[in-house]
């Protein structure tokens, strides 16, 4: 016997006991269900009152009265008939016909609304199976921390080591905020604030990190050797751990012997202290940017990519024929049938550049600024992390507050993106 006879027989009886192994399991889950269900009784009670039916109607005892027998008319039939023997005032006739009346089936409209409700609810079913893992998730570490901000907003002097409060307040804790030095608005001896380094990250790094990636986007559509290497390549920093990179960028920007200084003093430009001991705001937010716009690259392009490559090649031939220029092919074809996309990653970006927190960890440490330096470059996120990380009583209410804040700020701009995509996203 050769080999291939072999593996035949070997597949034919693992399907055999396999197919047997699902019957029998099916058929156990079946009659588990059945019993639990109690099918046995109902089916009984059922024939009980087909058997009723038929005993009104005079048949024989094999009549099928499903097939035969309009019960929307009958009930009709038997209504009326109710109606007439209620004059009569005979209990034994009534009784009959209250039992006819209890034994036929539900009319039509009844019917399809059962089958209408029990539809609805397997749908919903099949949807909660698949979604629970991830409803599960969202509730345990998303819905459950919004709801426990608004819970520990309305906290003063709250404790978590021993869950103990000083009292409630209901805008105490954001004004107490809103009002700290260095949040809001610069303090007479910094010249920044978080929210003022966090907009500066959001409204200059976005434009910049969308332009550039769509360009290297088409550039990278445009070329065919090499397209693969080069996609891989720009996707690196996607999978690069955020720490390490930051690290890096520190090391690249180093006053003395980093590889920027050096570049520059190769060129005869001359040394810039970027980050080092009292470097200059712009210079340290400078290296900040250029970092977040690296960072945030790759998965830009690579969406710009994906959604270029989906375009109708026949605009692009249509556009040749009438010798469009390739920059009006760009800004009348490409960004139009990509502004889905376009609007996608410019909101998504919106949000992650408000949450910036561990590139400046990464290049100016836990104090987020160089050293000796007048001002801060701490964003929001970083700020509320200030507070978590204090055990003082009272900041993780703090925090909470922050946090909220955080969230009415990117909430409303998000709305403003929405309302204009309205008019400007074409799908």
């Amino acid at each position: 016997m050769n080999k291939g006879n072999i593996l035949k027989r070997f597949f034919w009886s693992w399907k055999t006991n396999y197919n047997v192994l699902k019957r029998k399991v099916t058929g156990g889950i079946g009659k588990f269900f059945d019993k639990i269900t109690f099918k046995a009784k109902r089916t009984e009670k059922r024939l009980a009152q087909d058997q009723v039916i038929r005993e009104y109607l005079g048949k024989e005892p094999d009549y099928d009265i499903y097939i035969f027998e309009d019960f929307d008319e009958l009930r009709i039939r038997v209504d009326k008939e109710y109606e007439v023997l209620k004059e009569s005032n005979d209990p034994t006739k009534i009784a009959y016909i209250r039992k006819v009346h209890k034994a036929l089936p539900p009319i039509k409209k009844v019917i399809e609304r059962r089958f209408k409700t029990k539809t609805t609810f397997r749908q919903w079913g099949k949807a909660l199976l698949y979604l629970g893992p991830v409803l599960i998730l969202l509730g345990i570490f998303t819905f459950y921390p919004i709801f426990n901000s608004f819970r520990l907003v309305v906290y003063t002097g709250y404790n978590a080591s021993d869950g103990t409060i000083a009292g409630y307040t209901l805008i105490g804790n954001f004004v107490t905020v809103l009002t700290e030095s260095n949040f809001l608005l610069p303090s007479s001896h910094t010249q920044s604030s978080v929210v003022i380094n966090t907009l500066v990250i959001v409204f200059v790094s976005v434009p910049i990190s969308v332009v550039i990636s769509l360009i290297i986007a088409v550039a990278l559509n445009s070329i065919k050797p090499l397209r693969n290497f080069f996609q891989t390549v720009f996707f690196l920093p996607y999978v690069t751990n955020t720490i390490a990179i930051g690290l890096v960028f520190a090391y690249m920007f180093k006053t003395d012997g980093g590889l920027v200084n050096n570049m520059l003093n190769a060129l005869g430009i001359g040394s810039v202290n970027w980050i080092g001991p009292r470097a200059g705001y712009w210079n340290a937010m400078s290296v900040l940017l250029i970092y977040s716009v690296w960072d945030s690259m790759a998965f830009k392009i690579m969406v710009f990519l994906s959604a270029i490559q989906g375009i109708d090649k026949q605009y692009y031939q249509a556009a040749q024929i009438d010798a469009t220029p390739k920059s009006r092919m760009f800004t009348k074809i490409t960004v139009p049938m990509i502004s889905p996309m376009v609007f996608y990653i410019v909101v998504t970006s919106i949000i992650g550049a408000f949450k910036t927190y561990s590139s400046v960890i990464a290049i100016f440490g836990d104090s987020g600024q160089p050293a000796g330096a007048t001002y801060t470059l701490k964003t929001i996120v970083f700020y509320i992390y200030d507070y978590m990380n204090n055990s003082t009583p009272g900041n993780l209410s703090l925090a909470a507050a922050s946090s909220i804040i955080l969230f009415a700020i990117i909430l409303m701009l998000t709305l403003v993106q929405m309302w204009v995509g309205k008019k400007r996203v074409h799908y």
